[in-house]
C-alpha cells in the first residue's frame, strides 16, 4: 500500500488550511509515538494519516469493538487504516458492563467515551506509547451539548486538529489531499444514539438497529436513521431522499423487514433525518470521535419514474 504525502506547500490546500495542517503534523512529530483513537471517520482517519506521516511506524491507530459499532464501520476503519498505511490494532470491551452507560441519561457519551479511552490509554502502555490522540477537532466544542469531550478533557487526549484550529471543513480538505476515500464519509454517532434518553441501553435494541439500519444501507439510502422508541421504529430519511420512502413498495419492504428484526411498530418521520432528534431538546449525536461514520453507497434499486404524478408508488422494487 503506497503511503500518501500531504502537499502543505503545495496547490492542494489553501494556504492557511495548510499552515493548520503542518502545525497539527508538526506537534505530532515532537511525540515520541502516538495512539490515534480511530473510527475510521474522517476526523479520526486525517489523525491518522498526519500522525502516520510526522512519525511512520511510531503512530498507531486503534479502534474500539463494541455492541454499539456495527461490525460494517468496524470492517470500514480496517479498510481506511489500511489505505493510510498505518499499524491499526483493535480492543474489545463492552459498555453494557457499565450500568451509568445502560441507564442512558444524560451523560451517556461521557459514560461511552471514559470507558473507550481507558481501553486506548491500557493498549498504548502495553506498546510503550505515552500519547493517546483523537480526531475532536475546532468546530466540535460548539456544537451543542457533547459530554464526550469532558472526558477527553479529563482524560488529557491529544487533540491536534482542535489545537491548529482545524475546522470540520478543512478536516475535509485535508482528507482530499490526502486522497483519503473518507474526504466525503458522513459523519456517523454510535448505535446507542439511536435511543432515546432514559431507555435502557440493551443488546437486543442495538442489534435490531443495527440490523435496520444494514436494510437501508443496502437499499441504497445514504442519509439516516433508524431510532428505537421501545419497540417502535421511527425511520429518518434526508430530506433529499425523502421522496424515495413515499412509495408504497418501500413501505411494505421496510414494514417487513424491520418487523423480521424485532420491531413491532414501524413509522416514517416525515420531517426527514436530523442530528439530536431521537431526544428531541435533549442532545445532539456525539459523532466521529466516539463512533463511525456511514459510507454512501450506490443506489441499487433505483428505476425511473412511470410518469403517473398521481401514483406514489415510482417503480422501485426491494429485496426480500
Amino acid at each position: 500500500m503506497s503511503q500518501h504525502t500531504l502537499a502543505v506547500d503545495g496547490d492542494d490546500l489553501a494556504p492557511e488550511t495548510a499552515s493548520k495542517a503542518a502545525a497539527a503534523r508538526d506537534a505530532l512529530a515532537e511525540r515520541d509515538g502516538v495512539l490515534v483513537a480511530f473510527s475510521g471517520g474522517v476526523d479520526s482517519a486525517v489523525v491518522a494519516a498526519l500522525a502516520h506521516e510526522a512519525l511512520g511506524d511510531d503512530a498507531v491507530a486503534c479502534t474500539a469493538r463494541s455492541e454499539t459499532l456495527p461490525a460494517a464501520e468496524l470492517a470500514d476503519a480496517e479498510r481506511v487504516a489500511a489505505e493510510i498505511g498505518i499499524t491499526h490494532e483493535t480492543v474489545v470491551f463492552s459498555e453494557l458492563d457499565d450500568p451509568n452507560f445502560v441507564a442512558n441519561d444524560g451523560d451517556r457519551c461521557y459514560h461511552c467515551r471514559t470507558m473507550r479511552l481507558g481501553r486506548m490509554y491500557e493498549t498504548a502502555r502495553d506498546l510503550g506509547i505515552d500519547t493517546v490522540c483523537d480526531g475532536t477537532n475546532a468546530d466540535d466544542p460548539g456544537e451543542g451539548h457533547r459530554p464526550g469531550l469532558r472526558a477527553v478533557e479529563e482524560l488529557d487526549v491529544f487533540s491536534p486538529l482542535l489545537d491548529a484550529g482545524v475546522t470540520k471543513e478543512e478536516v475535509r480538505a485535508i482528507a482530499d489531499a490526502y486522497g483519503l476515500s473518507v474526504a466525503d464519509k458522513p459523519s456517523m454517532a454510535c448505535l446507542s444514539s439511536r435511543i432515546p434518553t432514559g431507555l435502557e441501553v440493551t443488546e437486543a435494541r442495538l442489534t435490531r438497529v443495527e440490523k435496520a439500519e444494514r436494510v437501508l444501507r443496502e437499499w441504497g439510502f445514504e442519509g439516516f436513521r433508524v431510532r428505537d422508541h421501545d419497540g417502535l421504529a421511527r425511520v429518518e430519511i434526508a430530506p433529499d431522499e425523502l421522496e424515495r420512502a413515499l412509495d408504497s413498495a418501500f413501505a411494505e419492504a421496510v414494514h417487513e423487514h424491520l418487523t423480521d428484526v424485532g420491531f413491532e411498530y414501524v413509522t416514517l418521520d416525515m420531517a426527514g433525518y436530523r442530528t439530536g432528534s431521537v431526544s428531541p431538546g435533549g442532545d445532539a449525536d456525539d459523532t466521529d470521535a466516539v463512533g463511525a461514520g456511514t459510507e454512501g453507497e450506490t443506489d441499487q434499486t433505483e428505476s425511473e419514474d412511470d410518469g403517473d404524478d398521481g401514483n406514489r408508488d415510482i417503480g422501485r422494487t426491494y429485496p426480500r
